[in-house]
């Protein structure tokens, strides 16, 4: 990465640092249980492997989902996972501030000092994420010793222990069940992945395009993360709003070009987010006998949400608008299932052409006029 002194945007190893430090300890485990916990769900990542294929249709071309890792992590592993994917790729984008900072005043003081203070201030968010997220199929990251990839280059499926048996005690639901049911969701992210092997390109390429177009003095973003920051250590009051009526970080560094990538962008991860949900729920009745509690007890988690501060960390963060994905696009496969069936809803994986539109997703039958109409017309 383009550096002044040495010193890069982040301090990518103080992030970790950071985070790791401040991250929250998981929930009171012995540590037999703990060892029972992680093998349960490396058998239940198996076992759903099954159940997503024969329910979906999806079958894996060339990267088998045995041969993705399976990686059970602790919140400390989940932050190390995130930031080699991030620091891969955020890597253009923070070359190009780089470049521009330089040219100023200061560049090389501000190159030295902002790459600490921004390390500490991205650990600071990890440390937030890290005791929400139950699971990810993370693919950004390169493989290396420590963090093993499939042979083709592509992702591995991350389930976070400590987090899963919080919220099932959260929740009082049947440990086994709940279990079983995050490794479904999951496990269908990774058969999105190695049955349709354009996509994780595909996204890439679109994440890319939304960096490449990003022209914005590094101040700002640097700012937004340190206001984000500042709210989770208590240092901005709860529910305050700036100027800008608390927009995300995304929505600060939007041009038209951006505005257009991330309507595309949030159709396909509505589309992905919608798709597993509506999977885990599918495969539910025939596997885990609790999913209808398991699914009442987590919607209302959902809906709930935290205290003020949590609220406001997560409409900066963007969170909101995952959680509307999940819900947008599980409505729109089911509409889409309902009407034109399992397979005629798999054309959807097809090509980028056959992928909804962000207006798609709100409207079901203006996919299935497009792609199926025009198809048999």
């Amino acid at each position: 990465m383009t550096s002044i002194g040495g010193a890069e945007m982040v301090d990518w190893n103080l992030a970790v640092a950071t985070a790791t430090r401040l991250v929250r300890p998981g929930p009171e485990i012995s540590r037999e249980e703990a060892r029972e916990v992680v093998a349960e769900l490396r058998r239940h990542a198996k076992a759903a492997e099954e159940h997503v294929r024969s329910f979906t249709r999806m079958i894996p071309e060339g990267t088998e989902p045995e041969d993705t890792p399976v990686l059970v992590v602790d919140r400390a592993g989940w932050i190390k996972v995130n930031v080699a994917g991030f620091r891969e790729l955020l890597r253009p984008l923070l070359g190009k501030m780089q470049d521009r900072r330089a040219g100023g005043p200061g560049g090389a003081v501000l190159g030295a000092v902002g790459g600490k203070v921004t390390g500490v201030e991205v650990g600071m968010l990890l440390s937030f994420l890290a005791s929400r997220v139950l699971g990810q199929y993370e693919t950004f990251a390169p493989a290396t010793r420590e963090l093993p990839a499939s042979a083709d280059g592509g992702g591995r499926l991350l389930l976070v222990a400590p987090n899963i048996v919080h919220v099932e005690r959260e929740l009082d639901v049947d440990p086994h069940d709940f279990r079983l049911w995050v490794a479904l969701h999951e496990e269908t992210h990774r058969t999105q992945f190695t049955a349709v092997p354009w996509l994780r390109d595909h996204l890439q390429g679109e994440i890319q395009s939304f960096l490449d177009e990003t022209d914005v003095d590094p101040m700002t973003v640097l700012e937004r993360l340190r206001e984000a920051a500042q709210s989770l250590a208590g240092g901005r009051p709860e529910g305050e709003e700036g100027e800008d009526g608390g927009r995300s970080l995304v929505e600060l560094v939007q041009t038209p070009a951006q505005r257009e990538i991330l309507g595309r962008l949030t159709a396909v991860m509505s589309l992905l987010e919608g798709h597993a949900d509506y999977v885990m729920d599918g495969v539910g009745p025939e596997v885990v006998s609790s999913v209808g509690e398991i699914r009442e007890k987590f919607q209302q988690r959902r809906a709930r949400g935290a205290g003020r501060l949590d609220q406001a960390l997560r409409k900066l963060l963007g969170l909101d608008a995952k959680l509307r994905q999940y819900r947008d696009g599980e409505r729109f496969v089911r509409a889409v299932v309902d009407e034109v069936g399992m397979d005629g809803f798999n054309r959807v994986w097809t090509s980028p052409n056959t992928l909804p539109t962000k207006a798609e997703i709100a409207k079901p039958a203006d996919w299935i006029a497009r792609v199926h109409r025009k198809a048999e017309s």
